[in-house]
């Protein structure tokens, strides 16, 4: 069974590590909904996620309006090619425009 460990590493970040699959979203989603952020904006380190889907691609959306919903701007730094392709195929660049810092996993 694929693994994700959210990891809350500073105050104002988040990080992924691991798959973020149909597998992992149901039980990371359930962390994310008690997630009351209390800055104007958060990074999401996505540079150690190893797999992402359909699923992962869905709750991050879900991530971005969730901290909307209080006030809060998603920033998702270290996006993997493989999340690229993911958001182009699904036609969901615009939903990504402002959350997406251009640097990448090397």
């Amino acid at each position: 069974m694929p693994v994700i460990d959210l990891c809350v590493t500073k105050v104002d970040e988040i990080s992924f590590k691991g798959a973020l699959d149909r597998e992992t979203v149901p039980n990371i989603w359930n962390k994310l909904t008690k997630w009351q952020p209390n800055l104007s904006q958060v990074k999401v380190d996505l540079a150690h996620v190893n797999r992402i889907d359909s699923a992962g691609l869905v709750l991050l959306l879900h991530l971005i309006e969730h901290a909307k919903n209080q006030n809060c701007h998603i920033m998702f730094t270290f996006v993997p090619d493989q999340l690229i392709t993911l958001i182009q195929l699904s036609n969901v660049e615009s939903l990504f425009a402002d959350h997406i810092n251009n640097a990448k996993v090397e």
